[in-house]
């Protein structure tokens, strides 16, 4: 044993304190920097959560805010269209006097980062003349959005020279001043880290930029084959499933009805987790955040229609509809929100193609594996009734978004538009849709062609011998539907 003269005891013990104040230090600064957590918000509303509020996803998918702010400024040949505009250039909604658009989240852990919730893909905007200001409705689908953009604009970002930190931090220090250790972990670990998950995206999202591809557009993605990819390491396949985003209020009509276009889930709560999922929130708090969301949609209404309705051509609408529609889709019909086999409706059936029942069995056994307990998923061989509450902010219809508008619903096959462009957001009262023709509509919006694969504008056939005054009295009707028929 050391026999020490008190000279070096005093000098050891001074050693060892400044040891343990330097390592307290360190520690804390690591922990406050890269791991401590803020609760986002508050938010003035529920329905404020819903548009900007956190699932709980930056931890592991969110992109540092000030990356974030910069790579539109960095590469806006990247963007679409002519590169204006920055996130804009994708089509979310942007409500005058926020930060960011709907959809989007910021949260600090330990460093600001921004992911998406549900409201990427479900906050429809519309305007009854060109020259106003869009309106935006939570729980609506969001026909203006192009989430794959947005995908292949981040991940091309990850892949261009230009990603590098000088580049970003001298296009950063013209929005904010960062304090020397930020830019010391923007430098050699925020920045290269975020390159490199990007690039691993990249790789998981090849299957969709294959060559020939059909692209999503604006207002849908391929929902299954992307809970296939994700969820399993099943390989790519054939199968191209486009599909519009669905309006999601209302839930609480839902339960013990099958949900998806294809009616693959059976329970509001376990749609929501796998959609949830799919935007990488994290699965230990993904149960609870779902409660909220469910709690929230459940008691979310659809807006009413903004326009005037003739109340006596809609009394007479009432009666076909109760005669033509109402079998399939009146709130409380025996077969609203079940599976109407594909021989039956005879619309496209190439999204059906994309799930099996393998991949419903993989996809379970994988959340199983997260710790989550929830409805599994299920192989089907049709598409959901869907209830029409709203039904007038869901254009263009039928589950890839094909045919234009109501009135072209009830047209035969060979009279409904072949070629279209979707994603304005100026509303056409007379036909209940919005513009797809105009200059400004061709302009703004994504050429839609039903010609190509998963695009299909057939089947879906009642109504269509109808007088035409008859179904002019029949879309008055459903202009009308809420969370009660009629409503």
């Amino acid at each position: 044993m050391l026999n020490l003269s008190p000279v070096w005891k005093r000098r050891l013990l001074a050693l060892f304190v400044l040891v343990v104040v330097v390592g307290a230090v360190l520690g804390f600064t690591v922990w406050y920097k890269f791991f401590r957590q803020v609760d986002d918000g508050p938010f003035a509303t529920e329905e404020e959560r819903f548009l900007y509020g956190s699932i709980d996803a930056e931890s592991t998918a969110g992109l540092p805010y000030w990356i974030w702010v910069v790579l539109p400024r960095v590469f806006p040949d990247l963007l679409p269209g002519n590169g204006q505009g920055g996130y804009r250039a994708f089509g979310a909604p942007w409500e005058q006097g926020h930060e960011m658009p709907t959809g989007f989240t910021k949260k600090t852990i330990g460093f600001p980062r921004v992911a998406n919730n549900c409201a990427i893909c479900h906050t429809m905007t519309y305007r009854t003349q060109p020259d106003e200001a869009p309106k935006i409705v939570p729980g609506g689908p969001n026909h203006t959005f192009n989430v794959q953009a947005m995908l292949r604009f981040l991940t091309n970002c990850a892949a261009d020279v230009r990603f590098n930190p000088d580049t970003l931090l001298a296009e950063i220090k013209q929005h904010t001043k960062l304090s020397i250790l930020d830019k010391l972990a923007y430098r050699y670990l925020l920045i290269p880290r975020t390159k490199q998950a990007l690039l691993a995206r990249s790789g998981q999202l090849a299957w969709m930029n294959r060559p020939h591809w059909p692209d999503w557009g604006v207002g849908r993605d391929d929902p299954m084959n992307l809970t296939k990819y994700f969820l399993t390491n099943m390989p790519p396949d054939s199968t191209v499933g486009n599909a519009d985003f669905p309006s999601i209020w209302n839930l609480g009509l839902r339960e013990g009805k099958n949900l998806n276009w294809g009616g693959e889930t059976p329970a509001p709560l376990s749609v929501i987790i796998d959609s949830a999922l799919g935007l990488q929130a994290d699965p230990k708090t993904v149960v609870n955040q779902a409660k909220w969301l469910l709690g929230f949609l459940a008691a979310k209404r659809a807006p009413k229609y903004p326009f005037p309705v003739d109340p006596v051509l809609a009394g007479k609408g009432k009666v076909l509809y109760d005669a033509q529609c109402g079998s399939c889709h009146a709130i409380g019909s025996a077969r609203v929100g079940t599976v109407i086999p594909i021989a039956e409706i005879g619309t496209d059936p190439n999204r059906l193609d994309t799930w099996t029942q393998e991949a419903a069995d993989k996809a379970n056994a994988a959340v199983a594996k997260l710790g989550i307990q929830r409805v599994g998923l299920i192989k089907t061989n049709g598409y959901q009734a869907v209830p029409l509450d709203g039904v007038w902010t869901r254009a263009p219809y039928l589950h890839n978004g094909s045919v234009t508008t109501l009135r072209e619903l009830l047209e035969p096959v060979e009279n409904r538009t072949k070629v279209f462009y979707r994603g304005y957001d100026v509303y056409d009262p007379v036909n209940v849709g919005f513009d797809t023709s105009s200059a400004d509509a061709i302009r703004l919006g994504f050429k839609f062609d039903t010609s190509v694969k998963g695009n299909g504008n057939q089947g879906h056939l009642y109504g269509v011998t109808l007088s035409a005054e008859e179904k002019s009295a029949l879309i008055e009707y459903m202009k009308t539907i809420g969370p009660t028929e009629g409503e």
